[in-house]
Order: structure tokens, then C-alpha cells, then sequence
């Protein structure tokens, strides 16, 4: 009967009411708070400070540029946000409540105590309960207590929230809901995993962290420097804040964050949900990629082909016990809904059952005093007999997937006891349409395809050769492989495992990481729940069981798996594109941070005024950065980001250094002042800027060149027409143009030169993580 309308409202005014999951992503005042209060922002507000202090209001348009940036990233996250939270709720878990007399779904938050939940294969209780009813309830408690062996409940027993169904179903009382359940305290331990972070925001941060420590004492040192010269302080200020937000990266982590959450957005466009964003990362650094037939490589739509008799048993009579069986089990799974479609369900009083359980592979039932089972024959039988484990064998190889139904003295675990086959029932399981070209896509993509599947090893085989993927013949059962194999080895000979536990699937992606691999899992039931935890990324479909769904990193909504074509190329096209920007925010970095230091003891003032920063900020790294974030590049992913970064940003900075040491020496001798030689200094770091952004920028096309030669016309109008607003002389000057030309003819052969031969050297010595 479960609750009345008005208990439930009693026990909702009352407080006894369940609390949803926490949330995917964070909200709009978190993200509104978290990209305006850093450390870096407040750099640049205190600097802002300075420059007020000093009259001089056009410098402070360095904090446009950081509040562009922000805003920028503010709208990028909320906009992926919102994808985000749409398609959560799309494939959020329903509870099936009984009130009032009838069963119906429900939110996870709409429980109250006292509620009755129908749970079956695949849930996940969101609440603590006890058990009122059950048939063959079996729970894995792994998330709790941490063993994955399965616990057998009854009427009366315990439930802690967080517990996942892997066999029969049953009935479960609320007891605890909200604050006082279990959940309340292990909700991310038991719906999410944490993963490594992203190895990008891990490095981004890691420099994040040096210049953190370093900025604040050279800014110091450069304006006691400045000051103990003579220099006036508006001109110590000046240089003091040029240098510090040269030193900023103020966009690098926004760029990358940005990159995520659009790549979030954009998948979320092909019906995929992202549960975790650096997950996107992960997967464009996976090579390989371990599959669950059913769902991944099949349709997972099953249709019954037939019953073969085996023995005496008339084949008539066979195909009534059969249904019997099925109906007195009374499961929910694919196989089972095949056999009750061809067979109807007959009327039958079960005195014992024993539904399906991934870890026991056989399902049985007692009624009129006898005793059946179905399911896989190798778990059935201690030994298969010899002809029909050939029989099966014949079969398996023509693409079936073959259980056995046998009549047992009795349904004793984990093997029933004397088994006699009465028939082979022979199921069908069709390829996805496009399975051949997704799985030929990865293929090309160096990704290399495992097939772990608790079905006939033959079967599966015979399914994966089908579907085109290699190494199909190399194939093993891994029922007969003894209680401690040697995974290692295992992982080295085969390509294709059949008849896998749950925990040997765990143990097989292990194997594959110790190996040195990057592996993603795909699955959909409860038996392929291990394997995804254990996983570096987990694919889930939204058809599959919701305590899959609720630990993956991606969720497929219309439950397509082409559609992790795109996964991985939104993946590796956010990874390429980060390794291919950072390098244009740390050149202004590195040279920042060389020019502070050497000027602290140099009798010059600090070549730059933060307004003069403002055209190569923009220009030569916030713009083409933008473009360059959101082009394609679907190539593999190298992991040489530090390497990758600083074949480009070494040789441009110390490019800039020297030009801007030889222009203070010029300007000596010359006489220069202070204006002319930071122009100067800002048209020679505009130029190696550009070369650097042509190098970035490979393999070029007509997009990135139009962009190259847009930026340079724009660096070459601020010098026209902007002299005024960013403090720049005018460089229609013959006696100057004999100075500034030779070095800018100089600037590519120099900047090639440093690039491909004294950069590469250096860098070569370096190990870089």
C-alpha cells in the first residue's frame, strides 16, 4: 500500500524528507566567486591602486584587459553550466515509490521516511531503509565497506544508502532520509569517484605557484632599485606595475578553464554528459579503450532465437519449464525479457529463487518440487562435458550467445549441485549500425580496442571480428584461468576476455596501468561497476543501470556510443590547443620576470609603462589566443606540454631580452629618451611576439594566416594612430628608422635561429615532466 498523500505531506512539514545529490556543477555565485576573488585579481586591483596614486589614468587599461578575461570566463562556465545541468537531469535516477496504492516514479528528493522503494538490478538506495519483502535480494556494500563480495539480504535486514542491487529485487522501507542517512556523509564517495586533476591545471597551477612566491619580492626590489637611483616615485610606480603585470599570466588558467567548460558545452550539443571536466582531458590522453559488448559493440537489443533440446527432455516440454524458470525468477534483464517475449509468462508458484547475479553468472528457481537454473554453462558445471562443450562451441563461433538450461538436485552457491542439461538457449544480439566505423575511427587513432565481456569468449569474438576490431582471434576464457592469474601477462597475450567476473575486470584494467597504459572503460550494468572505478576514464550509457550512470565521467544521453567519436576529439582538441597558447602567455612572463630581475641593478628605468603592455597583451596573446583555443586539432596527444611549451617560450624571451638590452645600449650612445626607447622596446617585443605566434600557429592554413596577418596590421595602426593613448613617439622619423629597421629585419633570422638550434640544444638537457 506504502504512504498516504497527506503522510507524505506530514512527514515533508515534518522535515523527513531525502535531500538531492549535490550538484555537477557549481553555481552561479560560486563560479561568479571564484573568478573574480583570486590572488592574481587582486594583484591587479592593488596595482590599479598604485597607478591612481600617480595621475596617470590611462595605465589602469591593463585591468580592462582582466576584466575581459574574466567576464569572458564567467559566461563561458555558466553557459557550460547550464548544458550541463540540463542533461543531468535528463539522465538523472528515478525511485520507484509505492503511495496510495500505486507505483510510480520519483525524484530522488521527493522521499520520505516510512516511503516503500521497489529497487531490482542496477539501483542504487538513496536512502538507509530495511527490507520488508524480497526476491533473491543480493547488494554489493563495496562503496561502504569497501568488499565487493555480494551480501545476501532478507526481510528484516539492514540497507545503508549508497548500497548497489546486483541481483533479484525486492522491497525496501525508508528508515533514514536527508541529514540522517549514510549518504548524507559518503555522497561523493559513493556517486562520484575523484580523479587525478588535470595534469594541464596541475602544471598551469604549479607555475601559478612559482610566480606567486617570486612577483611580490622582484616588484619590491625593482622600485627600491628605482627609487635609490633618483628616479622620481611616479616613475618607480610605473615600472614597478609594468613589470608585475607582465609577469602575470592573467589568462592562462582562464583559457584552460574556459577550453573545458566549453568543450562541455559543446558535447553536451551531441548528447553527451561531462561529470567531470578534466575527464575530457583524461580521455584524449587514453590509448586504450576496454569494451563491454552488450550496448557498446551490440545494439543490446536481444531477441530469442530458439531452445535445443539436449537429452531426453521433449522439446515441447522443455520450452514450458523454460518459461516457468523465467517467470518464477521473475528478472528484469535483457535476457530474460527476450525469453518471456517468445514464451508469454505462464502462471507458476516459485517455493525458492535465485535471480541473476554478475558474480555468480546463473540464475534459478525452485517450483513443483523441482529445481532449475540458466546461465552460463562454464559456471554451472563444475566440468563441461566434452560433447556439449563442443556442441556450445559450434554455436558461440556462429555468433550466438548460448546459456544453459538444466535441471538441478539443488540451488547451491556458487555452483548449483548435479546439473543436467535439458537445452541450449541460443540468444541473438545485433551490431550497432555504424559499430565498424567508430571502432575503425579509433583504431586510426592509435587507440587500441579490449574487449572484456562476462559472455562466451568464442561469442564475443566471433561479435568483436564482425565489428572489425583487431585482434579479435586472440581470445581467452577467463573462467579457466585458475583463482590468481597473472594479469600482466594476461594483458600482453590477449585482446579479446570472456567470462569475466567483475572482479577480474577490475583486475584487468589494473593490469593494463601497471603496463603504462591510459585506459577508459565503457559499461552499462552493475557488473562492469568495479572496472569503471578503477578506470583513469568511464563511459556509461544513459539505458544502462543508474548506479553505472552515477560514478562515470561521461554519460551517452541517447546511449550512442559514435558518439565518443567526438568525446575524443572535443578532448584532444582542447588539450592541443592549451599546449599550443600557453607558450604565448609565459613568453611575456619569462621576459617580465628577466627584465625585473636585471633591472633591479641596471641604472635604466624599467623599459616598459603597463599601458605600453597593453597592445601586446591584447594582441599578441588575448586575441589570437581566443581563435587559435577553438580551432580543430584532433591529433594525438603527445604529453610533452612543458617541453612542447617551452621550445617556443625560451628562445622568444630571451629574443626579447637581448632586443631590449641592445636598445638601452642604443639609447645610450644615441641619447635616447626614456620614450623613444620604450617604443622601441614595445615595437621589438611586438615583433618576436608575432614570429612566436607564427610558430604556434603551425600547421598554418588560410584561418590562422588571415589571423596572423590581422594582428600585425592592428600592431601596426596602434603605431599610426595610437601613439598618444599608449605613450608611444611616432616612428615617422629617418634617424630613428636607422636604428629600429635593422633590428626588425634582424628579429625572424635571429628568433629562427635561437628557435631551431640554440633553444632546441638547451632544451634537449632538460627533462621536463
Amino acid at each position: 500500500m506504502g504512504l498516504t498523500t497527506d503522510e507524505v505531506h506530514q512527514r515533508v512539514a515534518a522535515g523527513l524528507k531525502n535531500e538531492p545529490l549535490p550538484p555537477l556543477t557549481r553555481s552561479v555565485k560560486q563560479i561568479f566567486r571564484d573568478n573574480l576573488l583570486t590572488l592574481f585579481n587582486l594583484i591587479n586591483v592593488v596595482l590599479a591602486g598604485l597607478v591612481l596614486l600617480t595621475g596617470s589614468y590611462k595605465n589602469i587599461l591593463f585591468l580592462f584587459v582582466v576584466i575581459m578575461n574574466t567576464a569572458i570566463g564567467i559566461f563561458q562556465e555558466i553557459r557550460a553550466k547550464r548544458q550541463v545541468d540540463k542533461l543531468s537531469l535528463l539522465s538523472a535516477a528515478k525511485i520507484h515509490i509505492c503511495r496510495d496504492g500505486q507505483v510510480d516514479d520519483y525524484a530522488q528528493d521527493a522521499v520520505v521516511q516510512d516511503d516503500l522503494i521497489m529497487v531490482t538490478r542496477g539501483d542504487q538506495l538513496p536512502v538507509d531503509g530495511v527490507v520488508r519483502t524480497t526476491e533473491g535480494l543480493e547488494v554489493d556494500e563495496s562503496q561502504i565497506t569497501g568488499e565487493a563480495d555480494p551480501v545476501i539480504k532478507g526481510p528484516g535486514d539492514a540497507m545503508i544508502s549508497g548500497s548497489v542491487i546486483i541481483g533479484g529485487h525486492g522491497v525496501v522501507q525508508a528508515t533514514e532520509v536527508g541529514h540522517g542517512s549514510f549518504i548524507k556523509q559518503m555522497a561523493k564517495a559513493a556517486k562520484q569517484k575523484h580523479r587525478t586533476p588535470s595534469q594541464l591545471l596541475t602544471i598551469i597551477n604549479r607555475i601559478i605557484k612559482i610566480l606567486t612566491i617570486t612577483i611580490i619580492p622582484l616588484g619590491a626590489g625593482l622600485f627600491i632599485s628605482t627609487l635609490l637611483r633618483g628616479e622620481s616615485q611616479n616613475r618607480a610606480i610605473l615600472g614597478t606595475v609594468a613589470a608585475m603585470v607582465g609577469m602575470i599570466p592573467e589568462g592562462l588558467v582562464l583559457l584552460t578553464s574556459v577550453a573545458l567548460a566549453a568543450g562541455a558545452f559543446t558535447l553536451g550539443r551531441h548528447q553527451v554528459l561531462v561529470r567531470e571536466l578534466p575527464a575530457i582531458e583524461a580521455l584524449a590522453r587514453v590509448d586504450t579503450l576496454c569494451l563491454d559488448k552488450t550496448g557498446t559493440i551490440t545494439s543490446g537489443q536481444l531477441k530469442f532465437d530458439r531452445l535445443e533440446p539436449w537429452g531426453q527432455v521433449p522439446a515441447q516440454v522443455a520450452e514450458t519449464r523454460l518459461a516457468e524458470l523465467v517467470t518464477a525468477i521473475d528478472d528484469d534483464n535483457e535476457t530474460a525479457q527476450a525469453i518471456k517475449e517468445a514464451f508469454g509468462t505462464p502462471t507458476v508458484q516459485a517455493e525458492a529463487v535465485l535471480p541473476f547475479s554478475s558474480a555468480r553468472k546463473w540464475s534459478g528457481a525452485q517450483f513443483n518440487g523441482q529445481s532449475y537454473v540458466m546461465g552460463a554453462p562454464e559456471f554451472i558445471y563444475e566440468t563441461v562435458p566434452v560433447d556439449l562443450q563442443t556442441h556450445i562451441q559450434t554455436l558461440a563461433k556462429q555468433g550466438y550467445r548460448v546459456l544453459l538450461f538444466a535441471h538441478v538436485k539443488a540451488l547451491t552457491t556458487p555452483k548449483p549441485s548435479e546439473p543436467q542439461a535439458v537445452g541450449l538457449i541460443l540468444i541473438t544480439d545485433e551490431l550497432r549500425p555504424r559499430a565498424k566505423e567508430t571502432f575503425g575511427f579509433f583504431a586510426n587513432q592509435d587507440v587500441a580496442l579490449k574487449v572484456i565481456s562476462g559472455d562466451n569468449p568464442v561469442t564475443v569474438a566471433s561479435i568483436a571480428k564482425r565489428a572489425g576490431i583487431a585482434g579479435a582471434d586472440q581470445l581467452i576464457d577467463m573462467s579457466q584461468v585458475g583463482t590468481t592469474p597473472d594479469f600482466d601477462q594476461l594483458v600482453a597475450d590477449y585482446n579479446v576476455f570472456g567470462r569475466v567476473t567483475p572482479q577480474q575486470k577490475e583486475s584487468l584494467i589494473k593490469a593494463y596501468q601497471a603496463a603504462g597504459h591510459t585506459v577508459a572503460m565503457t559499461g552499462d550494468g552493475v557488473n562492469d561497476l568495479l572496472a569503471l572505478k578503477q578506470a583513469d576514464c568511464s563511459i556509461a550509457m544513459a539505458t544502462g543501470s543508474e548506479a553505472t550512470k552515477s560514478l562515470a565521467d561521461f554519460v551517452l544521453i541517447d546511449s550512442n556510443f559514435d558518439a565518443m567519436v567526438q568525446v575524443l576529439n572535443e578532448g584532444r582538441r582542447v588539450i592541443n590547443n592549451i599546449e599550443r597558447v600557453a607558450a604565448l602567455y609565459l613568453i611575456k612572463t619569462m621576459y617580465s620576470a628577466a627584465l625585473t630581475l636585471i633591472f633591479i641593478f641596471m641604472s635604466h628605468s624599467y623599459p616598459f609603462e603597463p599601458i605600453q603592455l597593453t597592445p601586446i597583451s591584447t594582441l599578441m596573446v588575448g586575441i589570437p589566443t581566443f581563435f587559435l583555443a577553438l580551432a580543430p586539432d584532433y591529433t594525438r596527444i603527445t604529453g610533452r606540454f612543458m617541453k612542447q611549451v617551452m621550445e617556443i617560450a625560451v628562445p622568444s624571451a630571451i629574443c626579447v631580452v637581448g632586443y631590449i638590452l641592445t636598445i638601452m645600449l642604443l639609447g645610450s650612445k644615441f641619447q635616447l629618451n626614456f620614450a623613444t626607447t620604450s617604443t622601441l622596446s614595445v615595437l621589438m617585443t611586438g615583433i618576436i611576439s608575432l614570429n612566436a605566434l607564427l610558430i604556434a600557429a603551425r600547421p598554418l592554413n588560410r584561418f590562422k594566416i588571415g589571423l596572423v596577418v590581422l594582428i600585425a596590421s592592428l600592431f601596426l595602426l596602434v603605431f599610426l594612430f595610437g601613439g598618444y593613448v599608449f605613450s608611444l613617439v611616432s616612428l615617422w622619423n629617418w634617424s630613428l628608422a636607422w636604428i629600429y629597421l635593422p633590428l626588425v629585419i634582424s628579429a625572424y633570422p635571429v628568433f629562427v635561429l635561437l628557435q631551431n638550434g640554440l633553444g632546441k640544444r638547451v632544451l634537449s638537457k632538460i627533462r621536463w615532466r
